[in-house]
């Protein structure tokens, strides 16, 4: 494997940190060795124990370098890339012609750059014809990307720069473990509270993150909305609320006030197990300063009703004046290392690039004169992911799969391995051979980090670039690569360019006047300033006929959004009156405890990669349960030993792990591994009615010695 022959800058491959980092050749000039770069400022040179090791990645050992196709006998052997190439467009075209265009889906990822998230989503919609693409994404921000744009007109995670964070007065972090799941970002919380502010931490477990705070607050799973209206109340109840904040930039405050009236303090004692005394704790802590920010996570989203959850966080922003003042307001800490970017420019089944509406004729009309197609010849709107995951086999029958391993990954994962089964034909551009792609017709060894350049989206919506430092293995393409070949073959011979530099540079004149507005960044923008805030548009025509888009007269960015007005058409924040609902589903007789799942420091999302890693896996080896020692005196459990988890979709088995760090009604699984202990086995999709986001917090089990 060739290297470049000087250290090359980058950024890590895996969460919404984007860490920087310094990829140097080994002197073998085999593979390339991390570096810190203290000059990057999100991270300031700390990295992880993934980001350190993710070179391993990179070997020949683990990942795959030559396309695989299914032989009549049912076996995944070597082929050209020629040969896998006409195999998947022949399966997607055959499919087409038979069944329709709807027929075939696409299924991308929150990994993907923000060049092959907008090509895939245009080869969808241009090669294919086809309204059936979403992404895994949908499973890791949407209630807040959904709640964003209903209360602000716009939705970016982070509306300010991570640097602020520090410079506030007091931080609610509701259901994140940043210590785990982004541990360089743990030290902007403890420099806040060594800049004398406070943390409240909301988890139904004591994690690491939670050790660290002020005041913890451990709700039962699926309650967080009736904790945010709560303390709303006490907020209003106590004279709290900023009125002349309310009456200059918002509308709606009378409904909601109304509707948190109605969720007095023992009430909500009685839905969340909080006392009253402690919500009086979190109510001082949260108004005594001048300024305090609002941070959820996986927490508060991944519940059927994610959006509402969210909105009532914001209403408690909005009603206290903290939004849209410096240093304040309410941010979603975005999961994915794409996650941002991987929503904005065209992987979503309702939106195309630059966050706008498919639905939207000026929209269509745009973003169709970019593509050289008629806005009429462009589908409407598909099914979200799980919706279209769940359709597989009987609606969609064939499937163009990126970035992704929803086997482990979806919800009721059993089902949905069994819907991808049933498929015609499936296709699947991975690094690894992961669970899904081991089912696959037809396997594209794809290119990873290192070896390609692109841009990501940060959680604070700093457009990134990461650096090429490496030529990948012969036999491995680049996804861009594998869409212009499909697209050729399926008789679409431009528009499918390979250099990312160039569909980033289309990306940005379709992007141009949406809310994600691209058009002002460059390549050369985002490596002279440490990447560039979105919305960021071109600047105006100069004499000598350039658009701005070198930065000279071109937008600087906006790091920090709605300080003069929010992205409303009035300018103002809407207040949205929630109320609260139970989860889907609650604990009954044969399911009398709550299951919450989540992630571990040492492995990542469905642990396709991390799991290949040598370092990582002797850290966290494999699946557990934990539950509290009340909890396992009562079934009988021993630390150590197999426990059988039950819910109503499944079975899961994986050893106990007996801590008091987690409520005695609750238990913990983390969702990183497959087989026996897959947690996702057990979980509930049932969907928030506006994001369509999958209920993974909550559902009810049963647990017993296995």
């Amino acid at each position: 494997m060739r290297t470049s022959d000087s250290a090359t800058d980058t950024h890590c491959p895996y969460c919404a940190l984007q860490c920087g980092m310094r990829l140097r050749p080994d002197p073998g000039g085999v593979t390339v060795a991390v570096e810190e770069r203290a000059d990057f400022p999100v991270n300031r040179g700390a990295l992880c124990g993934k980001g350190r090791t993710a070179p391993a990645v990179l070997s020949s050992r683990v990942r795959l370098t030559q396309p695989l196709v299914r032989t009549h006998a049912g076996q995944l052997e070597p082929a050209t890339w020629e040969e896998a190439l006409d195999a998947v467009a022949e399966g997607l075209a055959r499919t087409g012609r038979t069944h329709g265009p709807d027929a075939v889906g696409v299924f991308g990822g929150g990994g993907l750059t923000n060049e092959k998230a907008y090509a895939l989503g245009k080869f969808a919609r241009v090669a294919l014809r086809t309204s059936q693409i979403d992404y895994n994404g949908r499973f890791c921000m949407s209630s807040a990307a959904a709640a964003h744009q209903r209360a602000f007109g716009l939705d970016r995670g982070l509306p300010f720069p991570l640097a602020d964070i520090p410079r506030t007065g007091c931080v609610i972090l509701v259901g994140s473990n940043l210590a785990e799941t982004m541990p360089p970002a743990l030290r902007y919380l403890t420099e806040l509270k060594a800049n004398g502010g406070t943390l409240i931490v909301i988890d139904p477990r004591r994690t690491r993150t939670a050790e660290q705070a002020d005041l913890h607050l451990a709700p039962r799973p699926g309650t967080d909305l009736a904790l945010a209206l709560g303390l709303l109340h006490l907020i209003v109840a106590e004279g709290r609320t900023d009125e002349e904040f309310i009456a200059a930039r918002t509308t709606g405050w009378e409904e909601t006030r109304a509707a948190a009236m109605a969720h007095w303090p023992e009430l909500v004692e009685r839905i969340t197990g909080i006392p009253v005394p402690r919500l009086r704790e979190a109510v001082a802590l949260f108004c005594a300063p001048e300024s305090a920010m609002v941070l959820t996570a996986r927490g508060p989203e991944q519940q059927s009703k994610g959006t509402d959850t969210v909105g009532a966080w914001i209403n408690l922003c909005l009603a206290t004046g903290r939004a849209g003042r410096p240093l304040s307001g309410y941010g979603c800490l975005t999961g994915q290392g794409n996650g941002q970017g991987g929503r904005e420019h065209g992987q979503k089944a309702d939106q195309l690039p630059g966050y706008r509406k498919l639905t939207d004729p000026a929209a269509r009309a745009h973003v169709a004169e970019v593509w050289g197609v008629d806005p009429d010849s462009l589908p409407g709107p598909g099914r979200s992911a799980y919706e279209l995951l769940d359709a597989l086999g009987t609606d969609v029958k064939a499937l163009l799969l990126m970035g992704s391993n929803p086997v482990v990954s979806a919800p009721r994962a059993g089902h949905v391995e069994d819907r991808i089964r049933s498929l015609d034909f499936l296709a699947v551009a991975d690094v690894v051979l992961s669970e899904t792609a081991a089912l696959a017709d037809v396997v594209l060894p794809v290119t990873q980090w290192a070896e390609e350049t692109g841009t990501t989206t940060n959680l604070e919506g700093r457009v990134l670039l990461r650096r090429r430092a490496l030529t990948p293995p012969p036999g491995v393409r680049s996804d861009l690569d594998v869409l212009h070949g499909l697209a050729a073959r399926l008789g679409v011979e431009k528009g499918f360019p390979t250099e990312p530099e160039e569909v980033f540079e289309e990306l940005r004149r379709a992007s141009a006047g949406g809310p994600a507005d691209y058009s002002g960044i460059t390549y050369a923008r985002i490596e002279a300033e440490q990447g560039v805030f979105w919305p960021c548009p071109a600047g105006p025509a100069g004499p000598d006929g350039s658009d701005g888009s070198d930065g000279s007269e071109g937008s600087p960015g906006t790091e920090r959004l709605f300080l003069d007005r929010f992205a409303t058409d009035d300018g103002r924040a809407r207040f949205v009156p929630v109320s609260h609902r139970d989860a889907a589903e609650v604990p009954d007789a044969d399911y009398p405890l709550l299951l919450t799942t989540g992630r571990v420091v040492a492995q990542y999302q469905s642990g396709a990669q991390t799991r290949r890693v040598d370092e990582l896996n002797a850290a966290a080896p494999g699946p557990f349960v934990e539950l509290h020692p009340r909890l396992a005196a009562r079934i009988g459990a021993v630390d150590g030993s197999p426990l059988a988890v039950t819910s109503r979709r499944g079975r899961a088995v994986a050893p106990a792990r007996i801590t008091d760090t987690i409520r005695a009604d609750t238990v913990f699984m983390p969702f990183h591994w497959p087989g026996e202990g897959r947690a996702n086995t057990l979980t509930n999709p049932a969907l928030d009615p506006t994001s369509r986001m999958p209920e993974f917090k909550v559902c009810a089990v049963r647990v017993e010695p296995a």
